[in-house]
């Protein structure tokens, strides 16, 4: 409100309000005015009415009249002094009055604002607590987020290393799953070259067996036949020997037979001293041909034996890594 309006400017402005033939009071001086506060104008327009009693006892004197009129108009004057002075009385209570209510608007004012001022410094300090709670949170989620940034870059790093070893590991799997390509091509290479090696040996062993069998058979009828010729030869040694011990007792006249005789008999010793060699050979042929023949069968279960697991063995391929 506006402070320390000029006395002289307040009696003045009461002044010219009196002058128009109107009551002076403070909302019609303050509206003369155009400013000053309500306690400042009512307290200077109180001094107003005071000086306007004087102003008015001090105009008493008037000049020389007859004594009946001048004691008229001064008992007229009197009462108007009286009159005046209960107007402006009256109009002082009213001022008291406005005053009294405007302390007291004043003062609610104040308790309002005392109030909103203690509310205000309670709700200052339930901000300041909520914004230091608030700081105190933010910090601890400022940690909290420097250590999820911590683990976060961790948590990269790790990525970055396993994707590393994913990729290495790829390679490797690559490189294993070609080594493993070219291990079955050459293992079926081989597994091929060992089956036509089996087969051949087979089909070698096969035919060493006929013909083993094929010389067996022709060695057993060789001793068929050098048996019959042996027995034939014993019964014939046997026949000689009777002939020559007949031609032994008879000396004489029989001596040229008996030489011819013995000739024959030697050469039928000869045939079958030939004939049982003949005949030993043979049968040694005939003993190497069968365990020849029973070797060529070890050899061919053997070579089956062999082959057969070769033929069942199949490699797995292992199942490619999953994406991450």
């Amino acid at each position: 409100m506006a402070v320390g309006v000029p006395e002289s400017e307040v009696f003045a402005a009461a002044d010219t309000v009196l002058a128009r033939g109107e009551r002076p009071t403070v909302e019609r001086v303050r509206l003369e005015l155009g400013r000053g506060s309500p306690a400042r104008v009512g307290s200077l327009l109180d001094q107003w009415w005071d000086r306007l009693a004087q102003r008015l006892r001090s105009e008493t004197r008037l000049p020389s009249l007859p004594s009946e009129v001048s004691q008229a108009f001064i008992t007229i004057w009197q009462q108007a002094v009286r009159l005046a002075e209960d107007v402006a009385e009256q109009s002082l209570d009213d001022q008291r009055q406005v005053l009294v209510e405007e302390r007291a608007k004043m003062l609610a004012i104040e308790d309002a604002a005392r109030q909103e001022a203690a509310q205000y410094r309670q709700q200052a300090a339930t901000a300041i607590a909520q914004q230091q709670l608030a700081e105190r949170r933010l910090a601890d989620l400022e940690r909290l987020l420097e250590q999820g940034l911590r683990q976060i870059e961790d948590l990269t790093q790790q990525r970055d290393g396993l994707k590393d070893d994913r990729d290495a590991g790829r390679e490797r799997i690559q490189s294993l799953e070609r080594q493993l390509l070219s291990d079955r091509y050459d293992a079926d290479q081989a597994r091929k070259a060992q089956e036509t090696y089996v087969r051949d040996v087979e089909a070698r062993a096969h035919r060493e067996v006929d013909r083993a069998r094929e010389e067996s058979k022709a060695t057993g009828v060789q001793l068929k036949e050098s048996a019959k010729q042996l027995v034939q030869l014993q019964k014939r040694l046997e026949t000689t020997l009777q002939a020559l011990d007949l031609l032994k007792s008879e000396q004489g006249a029989q001596k040229a037979l008996s030489t011819q005789s013995a000739r024959q008999l030697v050469e039928w010793e000869a045939k079958f001293a030939e004939n049982c060699i003949l005949l030993e050979s043979a049968q040694h042929a005939a003993t190497a041909q069968q365990a020849r023949a029973e070797t060529l069968e070890q050899m061919i279960t053997h070579l089956r034996s062999q082959a057969q697991p070769t033929r069942r063995k199949r490699v797995t391929k292992p199942a490619a890594p999953e994406d991450t």
